[in-house]
């Protein structure tokens, strides 16, 4: 399975904060739909629709929180077994708005700053869509936990800079033990890294441009396989990568002239107080 991480694609974006509110009455979805997934479904998709609404198939309440509240899997704690294993497809709509900030049409011309307000405002209805129809009750903690630092390796970085004008930019592309750049930021791929090592990974390289890559290893037993976890029950997982290959680590320095070091800092984690299965609708 490939999963295709893009600048409309609700994984792909750089962090732009986990408690962000929006000024006045909390954001909401207008009306949404929400029932079990297929048993025949294989694939996650999350696709944001013109006006602010959003269409997910396949999707965990893990898979939720972790949109809703920008973080990664493992920065989740708490709540029932069926989190990570019951599965959802969500239709959510809102009133279209056409002020300001509402993005346009095609989400291909959408601005980063459109975006950014975008994703903000997404997040504060999922939040809203998971309070009122999931019951759920979570707070904030922060730990000091290991994390992992992205760093320049000694003999400076092997990265392209991205071409501009490319129709694909700003796209990112991931298969079994394989991550593609097109004109991505170093944040987004720390974070499909830390997806992968199970622990943060901060972008410290300092560099800012936009850049082409191409990264492919032999995971370690227990290493992700994606960002949106294992397939789902009863689907065949690809086959396994090269078993000679390099490690996700020899991989960084080697192929991109990066390197990850093991260092010691805070990191968000949101527990789950309470959580109830959503009636259909």
């Amino acid at each position: 399975m490939t999963h295709i991480i893009g600048r409309v694609g609700l994984v792909a974006l750089a962090s732009v904060g986990l408690w962000a509110q929006s000024v006045g009455s909390p954001l909401t979805f207008e009306v949404a739909s929400i029932k079990p997934s297929s048993a025949d479904a294989h694939n996650v998709m999350i696709q944001m629709q013109p006006g602010g609404g959003v269409r997910m198939t396949n999707v965990t309440l893990r898979i939720l929180l972790a949109q809703a509240y920008d973080v990664r899997d493992f920065q989740i704690s708490g709540g029932p077994g069926w989190m990570a294993s019951d599965r959802f497809d969500i239709t959510a709509k809102t009133d279209r708005s056409t002020g300001a900030d509402a993005p346009p049409p095609d989400p291909r011309q959408i601005s980063e700053a459109q975006m950014k307000t975008f994703q903000e405002q997404l997040r504060e209805r999922l939040r809203g869509l998971l309070a009122e129809r999931f019951r759920l009750t979570a707070h904030r903690e922060t730990k000091d936990a290991p994390v992992y630092a992205l760093l320049v390796a000694k003999n400076g970085s092997k990265l392209q800079e991205a071409k501009e004008g490319s129709p694909t930019s700003g796209r990112m592309m991931m298969g079994r033990a394989q991550i593609t750049g097109d004109g991505v930021k170093l944040q987004l791929l720390a974070q499909v890294l830390s997806n992968q090592l199970g622990r943060p990974v901060l972008d410290k390289t300092e560099l800012t441009g936009n850049y082409d890559f191409k990264l492919t290893w032999t995971p370690d037993p227990g290493q992700g396989g994606g960002p949106f976890g294992p397939p789902p029950p009863g689907v065949e997982p690809p086959p396994p990568p090269d078993p000679n290959g390099p490690s996700l680590f020899t991989a960084v320095q080697e192929q991109l002239g990066l390197r990850l070091e093991s260092q010691k800092g805070p990191v968000d984690m949101i527990v789950v107080d309470r959580a109830e299965k959503p009636s259909e609708n």
